[in-house]
C-alpha cells in the first residue's frame, strides 16, 4: 500500500519519515509513504490517476484548500474550516479530513491545556483556520492579530461556522497577545520576532507553529520567561497521527514517530 505528502515544495517535508517509521513499528511492512512535488492545477489529474494501491495523501502548502474541489466527500469539519490536509481513499471515492485542527488540540493538551477562556492568534492563513478550529475543542474565545486589517474577515466564516467569538486586533498591538493564557503565532518565519521583547509575566502557553529555524525568537523568549512550548514539530505529530490512523485502520506507534521526527 502507498501514501504520500502533496505540495509544492515538498523536498523538505519531513512526513515520510515520521510515516514510514510508523509502518515499520507497527509492523506494515508493505507499506510506504513519499514525497510527491504537486501545485494546485496538477492536483486533480495526480488523484484521478492513482491506482488502488494508494490509501492516503497528506496536504501540504498550497493544497489545502484545492483538497476540497477534489474530495468525493469532505467532512464537515474541514468543509467548516475551509481547508484539508487528508484525503482517505474510501470504496465511495476520496474522502477528505483535517488533522491539523485537532492536531493543534492534542498538542496544547501535551502542554497542560485542556480548556481555556481566551486565546491570542497571530495570522489568518490556513493554519489560522485550524487554530480557530482548535479554540472551539478548548471552549476559547479568540483575538485574532493580523497584518491586514481584512485579513480577520476572512477567517469570521470559520469563526461562525465553529460558535467561536472572534475579534480582530491590529498587528500594531501584537505585543498585547501574552497577556491572554494560551498563545498561537502562524505567522511566517521572522514575522513574530519583534515579539519576544512582550510581557510574558503571565506564563501563556506558547504554540509558535514554524519548526525552521527553531526556536524561533518568540519562543525563546517565551521559554526563557517560564512559558509552556508547543512548537511546529509537535503539530507535524499529531496531524500525522491522526492520518496514520485514517489511512491504516491501525492504531499509530506514537513513541516510534516521535522518535523519528
Amino acid at each position: 500500500m502507498r501514501a504520500a505528502v502533496l505540495g509544492k515544495p515538498v523536498g523538505h517535508s519531513r512526513s515520510p519519515a515520521i510515516h514510514n517509521a510508523g509502518y515499520l513499528a507497527a509492523g506494515l511492512g508493505d507499506w510506504r509513504y513519499t514525497a510527491v512535488e504537486c501545485d494546485e492545477e496538477s492536483l486533480p489529474a495526480l488523484v484521478e490517476g492513482l491506482g488502488p494501491e494508494w490509501a492516503g495523501l497528506s496536504l501540504t502548502m498550497p493544497l489545502k484548500e484545492a483538497a476540497l474541489a477534489v474530495a468525493t466527500l469532505v467532512d464537515p469539519f474541514a468543509a467548516a474550516i475551509g481547508a484539508a490536509n487528508t484525503l482517505v481513499r474510501r470504496p465511495y471515492g476520496w474522502h477528505a479530513y483535517n488533522t491539523d485542527a485537532p492536531g493543534m488540540v492534542r498538542a496544547l493538551l501535551e502542554a497542560g491545556v485542556s480548556r481555556t477562556p481566551r486565546l491570542s492568534l497571530l495570522g489568518a492563513g490556513g493554519t489560522a483556520r485550524a487554530a480557530i478550529a482548535a479554540a472551539a475543542g478548548l471552549a476559547a474565545d479568540v483575538t485574532v492579530y493580523t497584518r491586514r486589517p481584512e485579513a480577520a474577515d476572512e477567517l469570521r466564516p470559520v469563526a461562525e461556522a465553529l460558535d467561536v467569538e472572534l475579534t480582530a486586533a491590529p498587528w500594531s498591538a501584537a505585543a498585547e497577545a501574552t497577556a491572554a493564557p494560551v498563545v498561537i503565532s502562524t505567522v511566517p518565519k521572522g514575522a513574530a520576532d519583534h515579539l519576544a521583547m512582550a510581557d510574558f509575566s503571565g506564563r501563556p502557553v506558547v504554540f509558535d507553529a514554524i519548526y525552521d529555524p527553531w526556536p524561533t525568537p518568540l519562543a525563546a523568549a517565551a521559554q526563557d520567561a517560564g512559558c509552556p512550548i508547543v512548537s511546529g514539530l509537535d503539530l507535524l505529530l499529531w496531524q500525522a497521527v491522526d492520518q496514520f490512523e485514517l489511512f491504516t485502520s491501525t492504531k499509530a506507534p506514537v513513541a516510534a514517530m516521535r522518535a523519528a521526527l
